[in-house]
């Protein structure tokens, strides 16, 4: 198995600093960053802050990209509902149920990796399971504030003298929305 990298050994508020400061330097200054270390009681030579720099910079590119992304589809696209999460959470599932088969089929892997995997999975599995009860709640919220709204406004209309029929109609705009 790999070594971990160096990096990923430093204790987390070390860690958390050396990100901050390879963020605001713009991903350069290798040999000052494993300067700063040293000085901090950590020996990490600065290719190997160059390894990790380039890693944490891709995820982060790929992290901007994805919010940029979405940004632009909710703005192209507005989704009351959330039928987008909706729709993740079930590709996610998929690819969650499709591993854990494909983890049961591998009879060979070492009992304790198995265990390992199994366990990150029903994490994961976990963690979907959760997000989908949390799209479902909040669709339903959003259902019913729409039926309230078009309970109050039918009251203000008929008091205002519109015809049963006109009330109707503005009702099934109302929950037109939110179906």
């Amino acid at each position: 198995m790999p070594q971990r990298p160096a990096v990923t050994q430093l204790p987390e508020e070390v860690r958390r600093a050396l990100e901050a400061r390879l963020v605001q330097g713009g991903f350069a200054g290798y040999t000052a960053l494993a300067e700063w270390l040293t000085e901090q009681g950590y020996e990490i030579s600065k290719s190997s802050l160059h390894r990790y720099g380039q890693t944490l910079e891709r995820k982060l590119s790929a992290i901007k990209a994805s919010t940029q992304a979405a940004q632009l589809i909710a703005e192209a696209a507005p989704d009351e509902e959330d039928a987008r999460s909706a729709a993740v959470i079930s590709l996610v599932q998929t690819d969650l149920f499709e591993a854990l088969l494909a983890l049961q089929e591998a009879g060979d892997a070492e009992p304790a990796e198995r265990v390992k995997l199994l366990s990150s999975a029903a994490r994961s599995i976990a963690d979907v399971g959760r997000a989908s009860v949390s799209q479902k709640r909040f669709a339903s919220e959003v259902k019913a504030r729409a039926a309230q709204a078009a309970e109050d406004v039918v009251a203000t209309v008929k008091k205002g003298g519109l015809s049963d029929d006109a009330a109707a109609a503005i009702r099934r705009q109302i929950l037109g929305i939110a179906p």
